[in-house]
């Protein structure tokens, strides 16, 4: 029996080594192309997502030295979001939306994917590499805007390795734990 909890499965599949290329599909259908841009040292400086149909979005690394430090605008110029990572330890990354605050934080055990937490209704995306090759099982499990879907699936691909060592406590518990600072 399905889970009524979800309400949609996205898949995806990587390829190329340098600048990466991310097919999003759903029921085997494409929904668009991400492309991820380096910079000659390998450092990640931007992305885009060209969609089948509708509006391209552009990831562009924000000024700083922080890691995950991104912002999503529309090709209109329409800012979206922006992303921080805080620490140079600490795996989580906070999400801004203007609407509310969300955290990408590692999922709980040895595997390689990242969950979407909102602060008190707890996870609302699931992204989970396959155990061989590099595409990712996406799970959306509230009603949310694809835009944060695919701004927070951005952001993890490009520190999958970092999430395959266990969550935090929080990341057991849905995000009601109040964190440390």
């Amino acid at each position: 029996m399905a889970d009524k909890s979800t309400t949609r499965t996205l898949t995806t599949r990587v390829s190329g080594l340098w600048g990466t290329r991310h097919q999003i599909h759903e029921d085997g259908e494409l929904l668009g192309t991400m492309q991820v841009r380096r910079n000659p040292w390998g450092m990640v400086v931007s992305g885009e997502y060209v969609p089948v149909k509708g509006e391209t979005l552009v990831f562009r690394r924000d000024p700083g030295i922080l890691r995950s430090q991104f912002s999503l605008w529309t090709d209109g110029r329409e800012w979206l979001g922006a992303a921080l990572r805080w620490s140079m330890v600490a795996r989580t990354i906070n999400i801004s939306t203007g609407s509310k605050p969300l955290r990408l934080i590692p999922l709980p055990g040895f595997r390689r994917g990242w969950r979407l937490l909102a602060p008190k209704s707890g996870e609302m995306a699931r992204f989970q590499a396959r155990p061989f090759g590099r595409g990712c099982e996406i799970t959306i499990h509230r009603r949310m805007d694809f835009e944060q879907v695919l701004f927070a699936y951005f952001l993890g691909s490009q520190l999958l390795m970092e999430s395959l060592w266990p969550g935090s406590a929080e990341a057991s518990t849905g995000g009601a734990v109040a964190t440390a600072s």
